[in-house]
């Protein structure tokens, strides 16, 4: 039998390892009799950088209210709270109550158990910031809500990149759609970094990427009218302009007219039209004044 090198240091206890480090997430979940629960979209991280990097970039520093969605095992609750951030931390799996109990303790964060999908966005206080690891399944909508909630500032956020792909697009490129237009109509989109999925555990199926959105408060938000009338003309971008707005009912004498006085080729593929462009066709449409 082979015997161990007296010179070699004992091995780590989990206990006394970085909360996200791989064997204390593991032993975590084994003492509470946890495992990830793949339709809640629970992906843990357990890269130290990727960490800081997303509190650094999401603007935590103390004193600022920041809505942490899914917060799962508290890795990133803690860092943010470390940097003297008011973390508000909402979380639907009340199954995580004892971990959260023992990983947050000591520390300034209030947890709110509930459905992200029911939580009221618009009563978050002035200058939040929203700073999370988004459930991928929901994560279009939960955007919108944070684009929709006059206190939030910014969301900086970890999503499939194939989504901050689509976020940060501009009209005429592979990924435009209605996301890319609902963020610009909102504010503006930063790239972070990639995340590859070993920093999770488990590893997801997808690559993952961090992405800031900034909101600009000082428009209004947009008329819900003109919000469907996008969603409307981009909802099959690859097809034409023309007949994405028959779809919806549209006679097709009102769009030629209303082509021709935004100054757009009758066959214009949906995905290639600015924004501005589509205010023009809402106004002679009659969607909005």
């Amino acid at each position: 039998m082979t015997q161990p090198d007296p010179a070699s240091p004992p091995p780590t206890p989990a206990a006394d390892l970085p909360l996200y480090s791989p064997a204390r997430v593991r032993d975590l979940l084994a003492l509470h009799g946890l495992r990830p629960t793949k339709s809640l979209g629970q992906n843990f991280l357990i890269d130290g950088n990727i960490l800081r990097a997303i509190a650094e970039a999401g603007g935590a520093a103390r004193g600022v209210p920041v809505l942490e969605v899914g917060p799962g095992l508290g890795v990133l609750t803690r860092e943010l709270a470390a940097r003297g951030a008011q973390v508000t931390a909402l979380e639907k799996d009340e199954r995580l109550g004892p971990v959260l109990a023992e990983t947050l303790a000591g520390l300034d964060v209030s947890v709110v158990w509930g459905d992200a999908l029911d939580f009221d966005y618009a009563a978050l206080p002035a200058g939040t910031r929203v700073i999370a690891n988004l459930p991928y399944y929901i994560t279009g909508v939960l955007l919108s809500r944070f684009m929709g909630a006059p206190g939030v500032l910014s969301a900086t956020v970890l999503v499939q990149k194939e989504v901050a792909q689509r976020l940060a697009a501009r009209p005429g490129e592979a990924n435009y759609g209605f996301l890319s237009a609902l963020a610009a109509l909102h504010g503006t989109v930063r790239h972070v970094r990639d995340v590859p999925r070993g920093a999770f555990f488990p590893a997801p199926d997808v690559t993952s990427s961090v992405v800031r959105l900034d909101f600009d408060r000082s428009r209004p938000l947009p008329d819900p009218a003109f919000l469907k009338f996008v969603e409307a003309a981009l909802h099959h971008r690859r097809k034409t302009l023309r007949n994405n707005l028959r779809l919806v009912g549209f006679e097709g004498e009102a769009i030629s007219a209303a082509l021709e006085a935004a100054g757009l080729r009758p066959d214009v593929r949906a995905e290639d039209v600015p924004l501005e462009d589509i205010r023009t066709l809402a106004r002679h449409l009659g969607v909005i004044r």
